[in-house]
Order: C-alpha cells, then structure tokens, then sequence
C-alpha cells in the first residue's frame, strides 16, 4: 500500500458580492497544486480541526514507484547478456563489493552519487578481474531497479550465488525515498538475474545488515524513511491566515529486528531471540564468529527530540546472537565486552571479513553537532576485532624497525583552509598525519585526517606473484579519509573502492581502488587513482527555472550508453 503525505493549509473566507465566499489560496498552496499536478500525485481536502482549512494527500510514494517501474522498462529492452570491456566505473557510495566464490574476481552493484543538484541511482553490474587488473561492464536482462544502501552476500552453491536484499531509491532532488523489500540472486555460473518471491520477509528498509549463516542468510537492522509535505503559519499571523509556507518533515523508523531466508525451502523466518539485544539502529558491523554465532557491532541512529530537531547517536557497543543449546530455531543474545584498542565512535564505517575470520574495520566519519556548525572528522584507519579472543587491534602498515614507537599521532594544529603536517618528533621518518580544515562559507567546519605512511614504504619487498596488480599498482599514502566505502577481501588481500568525504557543503564522491596485502602490512598500492578536485560539482540553486534545469543535468558515467541517457533524461 503506497504511503500517504498529508497537507494542511488555512482556508480564508472573504464575503462576496452575493454573500458567498471567496476561497483565497496562498501562494504556497498554488505551487503545491502545480507540483501535484506535475508529479501526477493526488490530493484530497481533510478538514483541519485548528483553523478553517483544508489538508491534502499526495501519493508520493507512487510517484516513486511509477519512475522505478519506468526505468525497469529500460532496462527490459536488454534481451541478452552482454559483457564488455570498460574503464572503472563512476565514482560513488553505499554500493556492494563482493568476491567471488571461486574466480579472481570482484563484483561491484549498485550505488549512489550525488552532484550538487541531483541524486543518481545505479543497478550496473561491474566485474574487477583481480590478475588483469581489468574491469568489465556485464549487462544481464531484468536486472534489479536501481539502489543504494543494500546488501550482498555470496554464497558458493551452483557455482556462485549473489544474494542481494533491499536498499533504497531516491527521486532526483533527494527529497523523496522508497525502500525496497525485494530479495534477488544473481547466478555467476549462468550470469542471470533472478527475483525471489517469499512471503513474510523484512519490510522495505536500507542500511541494514546481512550475513551468510550455514544455509541461511540472517538479516539484521536497517531504517526506513519518509517525506511529507505541509504547509505552516506562523501562530502570530493566524487571525489574518495570509502567510503560509511549505514545508517538508521526515519521518524515519529503525529496526533491531532478526530474519532468516532458508536457501533449501526458499523462505523466511523471523526470530525472537532471548536475552537483551541491540537497540535498534543502521549501518552497524555484522559478521560470523568461527564458533558460529553472530557479532553486531556499533551502528547509527536518531530520534527526534522536538518538532524539526533530530538527534545522532554513534552506537559502540557490541553484541553476540547464537543459537541456544546448539538449536536452530532458538536463539539468544549476549553482551560484548572486548578488550583491546577499540575505534572511536563513528558511523558510515565498512567492514569485511579478513584474515583467519578476522572482521576488519575501516574509516568513517564523527559528526560533532552543534547549533551552528557540523564538524566532521573523517578516518582512514585500520582495526581488527577477533571474535576467537574477544580483542580489538589497531592495523598499522610495518615501517622500518627503529620508527615503530613513533606512530602516535602528532598534535593537531588548527588553520582555516590550510593544510598542516603533524608528525611523530624532528627528524623522523615515521608516519606523519595531514590535517585539513575546511571553513565554508555558512561556518561549517570540516576536519579531515589522513595518517601517511613512513616514507620509503615503496622500496619494502614485493610480492612474490608478479601477475598480482598490486605489484602494477602505484605505491600510495592510501586511500584519503571518508566514509560508506566499498570493502573485500580475496587471498589476504583489503581492496576499498569508492565512498564519500564532505568538505563544507561540498560532498566528494570517490572513485579510487585501494589494496593492501594484510600478511604484510607493509604499503597500499593505488590501483585506480582519482582527483577529488577534478569532480563536478553543482551550487544549489532556489529559483524555479534553474530547478527545472536541475532536473535535467546528467552526472556519473561520463560513458553513458544511449539507454544510460534516456534514463537520465527520464529523471526530469
């Protein structure tokens, strides 16, 4: 059933020349017609209990249905499987990184990317062949609609199965959302698309969390958020009812729910384990421990504590849900208490699965919220948690033997617009740390932290596989701090594609590939190098006709086939 948005504007009555009345709709209200009239929404009156007014309705949901079900047209006109050789793809976030089960390869889906003005949704499926350092664009017929902020997992039964749940859409401008409830299995042996149908899954949500359990995938989590439209006036004009203003709330609802799809019968279940779980919450860590059971950790939500005021929280804690008493169908959660070097609160981080079921954790982003400014520091840093001792390490790449005690952080030095170098003492050669503040015009200040590593890294020894592209790779400092980067690992080695950092109100969506061999912990290498300086970025703009123009601006692939642009274009 399609969400409903409700309206409210005050209804004046003036006398007329035969004693009637005379409805006098502010300037607020014409537009909103107009919208609806362009949107092929619908409105209803309601009568409005506080002043002599009407309500409206409009089905804004449906509005978003029928432009995805309108680019899953498009993407009907496929009718066979095409792969071709391509550059990297676009830059963007809150994609799927996957590996493949028994090839040398990644498989990226999916993502978002933002350019000022517009929102653009991806459903390209891209393969990165790890030996050829080559990527490959694979067009199958009846693909997903587009998302962002799903989940993947792969699973190795009939030669590869990926197995992807939910995620989001979003209308161009960003101001409406629709969250899918659809599960899909891509067959990598066939390289076909397939939609699952199974009732009494998880609602429609995006930034939860799925994991590969046994012969069941387990789902975690997640969050679901609306847009309505109404119209406000201020109490002190209410006599006179002549000022109003269109406004827009969004209301948003996180889960801590547990489900379970059985990958033999084809359904789901929900659980209701025991004990004391998390608080319900998004974008948390979820992995299998070797003794079989499930860690959740961390994670982001808010609540709303008066009209229009939201409030953040970065969630650290930690929790374990296994089965009780070794059955399946009974489950118990625990509170965790690691040891060790624990991350500091964060949100937007990514997680895989390392070495020795390892899980690994990287960047993120800390909002500090003010009344005036949002500071956010972005991370780039490593850590491990290992379930088998309940510990947390920090990852630090291996410099040279006498500049191990000298990779603390130095002290940050604050500048508006500059770039400083903080480093471990005069003289050394340990890793320094640049700090970059922006200021932008509103005083947003953005603090952004990349700790380097030690110089001459490069000259440490190589791999022993010349056909490894992480040998063809340039040496790098890593990837720059940001956030809802794309992670995996394959053979030991972390490959991080992608993501996000924000400077003022400029967000930067990333490109770049990433890889770091974790048996040695010795340097990154850049696989495909990016220039956040060189994206495109659009200033918003208030007046109708550059919005109408807005509607209409193209970003992502600069390589967009012709499908690619009518769906641009359909976007308006």
């Amino acid at each position: 059933m399609a969400a409903i948005t409700v309206v409210s504007f005050p209804l004046v009555l003036s006398p007329g020349s035969a004693g009637g009345s005379v409805l006098k709709l502010g300037l607020s209200v014409l537009r909103l017609l107009l919208m609806d009239s362009l949107t092929g929404g619908s409105f209803m009156a309601l009568p409005c209990a506080r002043h002599s007014s009407l309500g409206f309705t409009s089905h804004n949901q449906e509005d978003l249905e029928a432009l995805i079900a309108h680019f899953q047209t498009l993407d009907a006109k496929r009718t066979q499987t095409v792969e071709a050789p391509c550059p990297p793809p676009s830059p963007r976030l809150n994609a799927s990184l996957s590996v493949h089960p028994e090839k040398d390869e990644l498989i990226l889906f999916g993502g978002e990317y933002f350019n000022g003005q517009k929102t653009f949704l991806y459903n390209e499926l891209y393969v990165y062949n790890i030996r050829k350092d080559t990527w490959t664009k694979v067009d199958i017929p009846s693909p997903p609609p587009r998302r962002c902020a799903h989940q993947a997992v792969v699973v190795p039964q009939g030669g590869g199965q990926l197995w992807v749940f939910g995620g989001e859409f979003a209308s161009p401008n960003g101001e409406q959302f629709y969250h899918y409830k659809d599960l899909w299995v891509l067959h990598l042996a066939t390289k076909t698309w397939e939609q699952v149908k199974s009732t009494g899954g998880p609602s429609g949500r995006s930034g939860h969390r799925m994991v590969a359990w046994k012969r069941q995938l387990i789902l975690f989590g997640g969050f679901h958020e609306s847009t309505r439209f109404y119209l406000y006036e201020e109490p002190s004009s209410c006599e006179g009812c002549g000022q109003s203003e269109l406004q827009s709330a969004r209301d948003y609802i996180y889960y801590n729910d547990v489900y379970t799809f059985n990958l033999d019968t084809f359904t789901w279940s929900k659980l209701s384990p025991s004990g004391t779980g998390p608080t319900p919450r998004s974008g948390c860590q979820m992995s299998v421990t070797p003794q079989g059971g499930i860690i959740i950790y961390g994670g982001y939500s808010k609540q709303r504590v008066k009209k229009d005021v939201d409030r953040g929280t970065r969630h650290s804690d930690m929790f374990l849900l296994k089965p009780e008493d070794g059955r399946e169908d009974k489950w118990v959660w625990t509170r965790m208490n690691p040891s060790g070097v624990k991350p500091t609160p964060r949100s937007g981080f990514s997680a895989a699965m390392a070495l020795n079921h390892q899980t690994l954790f990287f960047g993120g982003v800390c909002d500090e919220e003010e009344e005036e400014s949002l500071a956010g520091e972005f991370f780039n840093d490593l850590y491990f948690y290992d379930a088998t001792r309940n510990r947390w390490f920090e990852g630090q790449l291996k410099g040279p033997k006498s500049e191990k005690k000298k990779r603390r952080r130095g002290r940050k030095e604050e500048s508006e617009g500059g770039s400083k170098l903080a480093c471990g003492g005069a003289g050394t050669q340990g890793p320094v740390q640049v700090v970059k503040e922006v200021v932008a015009e509103d005083g947003t200040v953005v603090t952004i932290k990349q700790v380097l590593a030690a110089p001459g890294s490069a000259g440490q020894p190589r791999s022993e596989d010349e056909d490894s592209p992480e040998e063809a790779g340039s040496s790098a400092p890593g990837p720059c701090p940001r956030s809802n980067a794309m992670l995996a690992v394959k053979h030991g080695v972390l490959y991080v594609y992608g993501g996000m950092f924000e400077a003022g109100d400029r967000q930067v969506t990333l490109s770049d590939l990433h890889c770091l061999d974790l048996h040695r912990m010795e340097a990154w290498k850049a696989l495909v190098e990016m220039d956040p300086e060189t994206q495109e970025w659009l200033e918003e703009t208030d007046s109708e006709e550059d919005s109408e123009e807005v509607e209409g601006a193209e970003g992502g692939d600069e390589d967009e086939d012709e499908d690619s642009r009518e769906e641009s274009g359909a976007e308006d």
